[in-house]
């Protein structure tokens, strides 16, 4: 039986740590929870990670500063960008103007990305399942 791909997720909130992970294993994913974008970093998720969300305003380096950080580094995860702010332009703008080529569902709130996950015809709004597609 082949290993399944890493899920990271990336947020500030232990509440969004807890239940975001427990919600994607039910789905069928392996996952990794971090608090911080330099805490996933340093960690070897950071190498083995195949599909990566990530909250937009995290405190230090934000999440729109960790998908550059990763283009800079030579990584091309797919990020799925998350945000309790409601901000969608600003995570649209961000990334927009980093350029990266990534794939990102804009504004994602925790229902709608669940729902993402099990609709076939919404995976390709850049749902961890569409992720993790060949």
């Amino acid at each position: 039986m082949s290993e399944q791909p890493l899920v990271s997720v990336v947020d500030d909130s232990e509440s969004v740590r807890e239940s975001l992970p427990d919600l994607l294993q039910l789905s069928g994913f392996v996952v990794q929870a971090f608090a911080s974008a330099e805490a996933f970093l340093t960690s070897s998720a950071a190498e083995q990670t195949k599909c990566l969300i990530l909250d937009v305003g995290l405190p230090g380096m934000s999440g729109p500063d960790l998908q550059q950080e990763l283009k800079r580094r030579g990584k091309t995860i797919p990020i799925v960008f998350i945000t309790a702010q409601g901000d969608r332009a600003r995570v649209e703008v961000s990334a927009t103007d980093r350029g990266s080529g990534q794939r990102h569902m804009r504004g994602v709130y925790c229902g709608l990305l669940f729902d993402r996950t099990h609709d076939e015809g919404a995976r390709d709004a850049g749902s961890p399942t569409d992720c993790l597609r060949g």
